[in-house]
This record gives structure tokens, C-alpha cells and sequence, in this order.
């Protein structure tokens, strides 16, 4: 009986620890949303659709090296740490060692790229140099994962909304005194930077062990997030895909447009993220403890994420217009039609972050590249014959149908990960959203 209630004393405990680790990361995306909200939406207003649709050009061509950057270590990390925590800093300093090795070949590519097709453009080709130099800063950033696996997020919360608030007060001095497109681009770096060496800092408050570099680590988490490069550069490509061809196919305001509805569609994402972040270890934990839980938590994040990108999209496809008007303006107008499609990809986008947690716990990883790779396809496929029939509209169209097609159809086809669809079926049941509420993972 002793043994029983220390038992339960222990997950008392280590559910306060969840809990309290969670709420820290909803409050810090939740300030974080607000504040990026109000300071974009005045930035894309100055700016005017062209000039925004040119940063987020340069921002598309950076997220799509970003995967080559991460080598897919982000998406082992709190799995090795879990696993290995007596070698947390050797993990933590291979990890950006290699990182940042990668990061400076990548911005070598980006603007490589951008010289090539946009020969000719001066602003095009700078911007994109300036804003691929975050590549630097976000790989520092991955020492959030240690965060994420200590259950200590309060800390890596409290970085990036210092971070933010001296990003968002230096961009409302570039509004106040007009400056042009490549101060805002700076300002972009300068967050990224900030962020990186708060997190560095409250590493070494928090005892984080001393970095330190090992070949032979490299070649071990290499050999495991292997897979997940290809399948992450994939899940790029029908990601950011549409911006590059909107820019390069019609113009930078049909970028813009398009981009401000994608901003809008991610305007909570913060809340789902959240979620999700806050549940991995948790998962991952319940796998190697072969806890009776495992499955039920699978299934319940499939739930609340169900159900709450579900309520998001009915709101803003009934509210679509006051939502762009009041946001962005009246010259954002055709951004409204293309909200409306685009809002309904949210399910699907979250889907897969759930099956890739599950992909990982099972050590499935290597479907990954073929999930992706069809989802790349496609997106591509649809983009260069609906962009020249019906412009932006096409890319959300594009976009929708691959998240569905990427995140439920591929999963049906291969055997391996069919049963993951069965999870998520059960997650389709309303009450294991009420028992989500009622008993938090």
C-alpha cells in the first residue's frame, strides 16, 4: 500500500511537472502571437503587399534550406535526451556544431538562388542574403529542445518573449521613422540572434553540462535523422513551394496577398504548437516506460487538436473579411477568398506533427522520405497548373489538397504506419476531448 501511494504521489508529481511546463509555453506563444499580430500586421500595411510579398519571398527561400540546416536533428533531440541525459551536453554540442556548419552552406545557397533567378533584381538579392543570415541564430536555437526535454520551459519562454520585446519596440522604430525593406529584414536577424543567446544563457544558469563536440555522436545521430532530412526538405517543398512560384510565375503582391493569408491561417498556431511541444515528451516517455497510456495519449492529442482547428476554421470562413480588413487593410482585400481555403489546412498540417511523433516512438523513420516526397510531388504538380488558371487561389487550393492527401490518404496506403490512422479515427471521438479537459494528458 506504501509502495501504491508513493507510486501515485511520483505521477502526481510528474503530471504537476507537465502541466506547469506546458502552461509556460502556451503563455509565452500566446504573448508571442499577439505581439508578432499587432507588429505585422502594421509592418505589412507600411510595407504595402509588394514589398511584403519580397520579404516573405526571402523568408520562403530561407525555410526551404532550413531542413539541410537542421540535418534533422530537431526532431531527435528530445528523444535522445530522454535516452541519454548523462550525455546532454555532448548531444546538445554536437548537435550545433553541426548546425552551424550547415547553416553557413545554406546561406551560400540561398543567395546563390536568388542571383540566378532573380538576376538583375539588387533589393531581391540582398534581402534575401540579409534574411538567410537567421539561419545562423536558428540554429543556436535548438537548445530549446533541452528546455523542452527538462520540463523546464519557463526558461526558454522567458528568452523569447525578452527577445520579442525588443524585436517588436525596434520595429516600431523602424515604422516611426520610415525605413525601408532591408532595416525590417535586419530586424528579423536581430530576434533570431537574441533568442539564441538568451537560450545559451539560461542553459549555463541551469547547470546545462559543457557542450562539447564528438565525432562519433555525429555519425550516430546523423545515421537516425537522416530520414528525417529528406522528409522534412519534402514537407518544405509543399510548404513554402507556392511563395517562390506565386513570385516567380505572376508577382510580389500576389505574394503578398497569399502570404497574409497564411499568416492569418497560423495566427493560433502558437496554441497548437503548444499543445503539441508540450505532450512529445510526455509520449515519448510513456514508449520507453511501455506505459498503457501510450496509445490513449496518442489518440487524445489527436482530439483536442481535431476539435480545436475545426472550431478555427469555421470562425475565420465566416469571418474572413472583417478579419483581413480590420488587420490588414483595405488594399489586402484579395487575401479574404484565398483565407477562406487556406484556413482548412490547419487540421491536416497538425496531423502530421502527431504521426511524426508516433513515426519516431516507433521507429519508423524511414517512411518519412516517402510520406513527404508524394506530398512534394503533388504540391508542385498542383501549383504549376492551378497558379497560371486562377493565380493565388491555386496555391491555397494546392496546398489544401496536400495536406490532406500528405497526412491522411499516404498514411492508408502505407502498411507499416496505417495503424497511426487508427489512432487518430479514435481521436475523431468528441469524448476524448471532454476526457482530455477533465484529465489533461
Amino acid at each position: 500500500m506504501r509502495g501504491l501511494r508513493s507510486n501515485n504521489h511520483l505521477m502526481k508529481f510528474k503530471n504537476n511537472r507537465i502541466l506547469k511546463n506546458a502552461s509556460w509555453i502556451i503563455a509565452c506563444k500566446i504573448v508571442q502571437s499577439l505581439v508578432s499580430l499587432l507588429i505585422g500586421t502594421l509592418t505589412a500595411r507600411f510595407l504595402g503587399p509588394s514589398n511584403f510579398g519580397l520579404i516573405n519571398y526571402a523568408a520562403s527561400l530561407t525555410a526551404f534550406v532550413l531542413p539541410i540546416m537542421q540535418l534533422g536533428l530537431r526532431s531527435i533531440m528530445v528523444h535522445e535526451f530522454v535516452n541519454r541525459p548523462e550525455e546532454e551536453g555532448k548531444i546538445l554540442g554536437t548537435s550545433l556544431g553541426l548546425s552551424l556548419c550547415s547553416a553557413v552552406v545554406c546561406i551560400i545557397g540561398v543567395t546563390s538562388f536568388a542571383m540566378i533567378a532573380n538576376r538583375g533584381e539588387k533589393i531581391t538579392i540582398t534581402v534575401c542574403f540579409l534574411y538567410s543570415l537567421c539561419l545562423i541564430f536558428q540554429a543556436i536555437e535548438m537548445t530549446e529542445y533541452w528546455f523542452q526535454a527538462k520540463l523546464l520551459s519557463k526558461y526558454s519562454s522567458i528568452a523569447i518573449l525578452a527577445a520579442y520585446a525588443v524585436v517588436s519596440l525596434l520595429r516600431v522604430y523602424l515604422l516611426a521613422t520610415n525605413k525601408n525593406v532591408y532595416w525590417f529584414t535586419v530586424a528579423y536577424i536581430v530576434d533570431y540572434a537574441l533568442i539564441g543567446v538568451c537560450l545559451m544563457i539560461f542553459y549555463k544558469k541551469e547547470g546545462g553540462q559543457k557542450l562539447s563536440f564528438s565525432v562519433e555522436l555525429a555519425r550516430s545521430m546523423l545515421n537516425k535523422s537522416k530520414y528525417y532530412i529528406v522528409s522534412t526538405m519534402m514537407t518544405t517543398i509543399f510548404q513554402q513551394t507556392d511563395k517562390i512560384m506565386l513570385k516567380l510565375m505572376l508577382n510580389e503582391a500576389e505574394t503578398g496577398y497569399y502570404s497574409v493569408a497564411v499568416t492569418t491561417t497560423s495566427m493560433t498556431a502558437f496554441i497548437f504548437m503548444a499543445v503539441i511541444d508540450s505532450v512529445r515528451p510526455t509520449i515519448l516517455e510513456n514508449k520507453k516506460e511501455n506505459s498503457e497510456h501510450y496509445e490513449r495519449n496518442i489518440s487524445l492529442l489527436y482530439s483536442v487538436i481535431t476539435y480545436m482547428s475545426l472550431a478555427q476554421s469555421i470562425a475565420f470562413t465566416v469571418l474572413a473579411g472583417p478579419i483581413v480588413t480590420i488587420l490588414y487593410g483595405a488594399d489586402y482585400a484579395p487575401s479574404i477568398p484565398l483565407l477562406r481555403i487556406t484556413v482548412w489546412y490547419v487540421t491536416f498540417s497538425y496531423y502530421g506533427m502527431i504521426r511524426n511523433i508516433w513515426i519516431l516512438a516507433e521507429q519508423k523513420q524511414k517512411y518519412l522520405w516517402i510520406i513527404n516526397l508524394s506530398g512534394a510531388l503533388m504540391n508542385v504538380a498542383l501549383n504549376i497548373i492551378l497558379i497560371p488558371l486562377i493565380g493565388a487561389a491555386g496555391a491555397a487550393v494546392a496546398s489544401l489538397a496536400t495536406q490532406f492527401f500528405t497526412n491522411v490518404i499516404v498514411n492508408m496506403i502505407i502498411r507499416p504506419i496505417r495503424y497511426n490512422n487508427r489512432l487518430m479515427l479514435k481521436g475523431l471521438d468528441p469524448k476524448l476531448l471532454l476526457e482530455f479537459i477533465k484529465k489533461p494528458v
